[in-house]
């Protein structure tokens, strides 16, 4: 049998975002600069730190991202994300942590429309010629420094980006929480990988208290046309996926 979560989302539901409707309008945004680190994580949390619907990964990774959009309906906005590994049945997805935005209509927006738990910060994406820094800030305390070391160029075609499980509420959903999926599609104009380090990582400040870091896998930086698709799928947090996802359209 799979392992399936057992986090108890209750707790979760105190803070998790209320959807305005599940017929959100796609945002679409060209020229976004996207940080992205992978690391392997002890595997005695990797259930714990996921709800009922999702399976952990084999092995259990931790996804790790700083964005830069340079537009978007509410402005330019930088964006932090922390995601525990999993599936939703078979299909790699990665579970929304916490978030952090330095624009406060951009957290507002992404919780209302996509169901991101996302909080205000100092968040800042540079590059450098030897490395790539993505950093977090929350009230002058940096909560998370992420790089990617000794960048090369590869294709863009190399590069996969696991779609994103946000927990939020909804007014359909009996108390219980929905899963959101967001699974923007990426055009790729530059790509490149390098070595992953995650040099400050405060766990209290992205819910990932348990999530420990054992083995750094990769690390990718891309200039890409993305953005917010219109949501697709959403699933019931509290049950498998294979039996309690629906599809919107």
């Amino acid at each position: 049998m799979p392992l399936s979560g057992t986090l108890d989302v209750a707790p979760r539901l105190a803070d998790a975002p209320k959807l305005d409707n599940y017929d959100t309008e796609a945002w679409e945004i060209a020229g976004v600069e996207l940080l992205s680190l992978t690391f392997e994580i002890d595997d005695r949390q990797m259930t714990a730190a996921l709800p009922p619907a999702l399976h952990p990964t084999i092995p259990p990774v931790a996804y790790f991202s700083v964005a830069a959009y340079p537009e978007s309906p509410i402005g330019p906005f930088a964006l932090a994300q922390v995601r525990v590994g999993c599936r939703a049945s078979a299909l790699p997805r990665g579970f929304l942590l916490r978030a952090y935005s330095d624009s406060p209509a951009a957290c507002d927006a992404l919780g209302r429309r996509w169901g991101y738990q996302c909080l205000p910060a100092d968040v800042r994406l540079r590059r450098y010629h030897d490395r790539v820094v993505g950093t977090v800030a929350v009230d002058g305390r940096e909560v998370l420094r992420a790089s990617l070391l000794d960048p090369q160029p590869i294709s863009g075609g190399s590069i996969f980006h696991v779609s994103t499980m946000n927990l939020a509420r909804a007014d359909d959903d009996g108390g219980r929480g929905v899963l959101v999926q967001v699974d923007p599609a990426y055009t790729f104009h530059r790509a490149e990988r390098g070595a992953p380090e995650v040099a400050t990582f405060e766990r209290d400040a992205w819910n990932a208290e348990g999530i420990e870091l054992v083995w750094p896998v990769t690390a990718t930086f891309v200039r890409c046309d993305t953005g917010f698709p219109r949501i697709r799928y959403v699933l019931d947090a509290q049950q498998p996926a294979r039996t309690g996802t629906r599809k919107l359209r």
